[in-house]
């Protein structure tokens, strides 16, 4: 071990000390992230090289986190694209990009759901630059975004952006829109949710979003028959504490009944320390509750970071 890692690791436990089992979950959260910072993460067995699935009418790869890169028919949409090794300055991935940047096919649009660094990363935008055509983000979210040689679009709720046939509508969601903290008062319209839609497919994106029925049933009224949902899984608790802005997996799966999706992507789950969850927590409830509802791995299923699958053939 490094001398900073021997050094880290004693502070990580004293700031889990002063949290205490129950209490702080900051503080939890400040000195997981610690004790990992001098480790490496996991690595992803045999990466998907060329990402691109001519046999699809629909496909997903699920990079980790809150990125998934999504093909309909030949267009690639990238969802909160996050391929540094940390995001801010001490939360560092626990597993590897389930793709490396440099293997992404030509992106047509890239779709920004809120402006936290694990969402919205400027160091991964600069990453992928050449390979993006736009960059859509919610209302108010332009002020954080540099001048990329890519065009960079504010969507608002209920406002479609269109590329030919390619059409993004901003959808309602429960998060918060800050970036910084100190910004949380004025930066108040700044989350998203999005529905893309193509030669008659349609995925819904939900990012970072407490439930809210009432958004998903608009939604789902708005945009009936939705192919697939690529909703968030964790935190998974404290439920009292995470509940107002998160959907735990039990939550996650009223959603998508909400939603009327034919599938359920989990994503945001075991990438980063962003909880007090235990690794490997998240999927193991969400294929608990997905049991207990009568639900098969054919309505919904939780990825390995780096896999594909073709939900819609040719």
């Amino acid at each position: 071990m490094s001398t900073a890692g021997s050094l880290a690791r004693p502070l990580a436990a004293a700031l889990l000390a002063i949290a205490g089992p129950s209490s702080c979950v900051p503080a939890r959260i400040l000195g997981s992230n610690v004790a990992n910072l001098f480790d490496s993460p996991l690595p992803v067995p045999d990466k998907v090289r060329e990402p691109r699935r001519p046999e699809a009418r629909l496909a997903v790869l699920w990079v980790g986190h809150a990125t998934v890169l999504v093909q309909i028919d030949d267009k690639f949409i990238l969802t909160d694209p996050v391929f540094t090794s940390n995001v801010g300055i001490i939360v560092k991935r626990l597993v590897e990009p389930g793709l490396d940047p440099e293997d992404l096919p030509p992106i047509d649009a890239v779709l920004i759901s809120h402006m936290h660094f694990d969402h919205l990363s400027l160091g991964s935008l600069s990453l992928i630059e050449p390979k993006v055509r736009s960059l859509l983000v919610p209302l108010g979210g332009l002020v954080y975004v540099p001048n990329y040689a890519f065009d960079s679009v504010e969507v608002p709720t209920w406002t479609t952006w269109q590329q030919g046939d390619l059409k993004v509508t901003a959808v309602p969601v429960s998060h918060a829109g800050y970036r910084y903290g100190l910004d949380r008062d004025w930066m108040v319209t700044s989350y998203t949710g999005y529905v893309v839609e193509y030669h008659g497919i349609k995925v819904y994106f939900g990012g970072d979003t407490a439930y809210a029925r009432d958004h998903f049933e608009k939604t789902r009224a708005r945009f009936p028959g939705i192919d697939l949902a690529l909703l968030p899984i964790a935190p998974v608790g404290p439920h009292e504490y995470m509940a107002p802005k998160h959907v735990d997996p039990a939550a996650a799966v009223q959603a998508f009944v909400a939603l009327g999706a034919r599938r359920m992507m989990a994503i945001h789950f075991d990438t980063f320390i962003n909880s007090t969850d235990a690794f490997g927590e998240a999927p193991r409830e969400l294929r608990r509750v997905v049991a207990a509802r009568g639900l098969g791995p054919d309505r919904v299923f939780v990825p390995r970071h780096g896999e594909q699958r073709v939900l819609i053939a040719r």
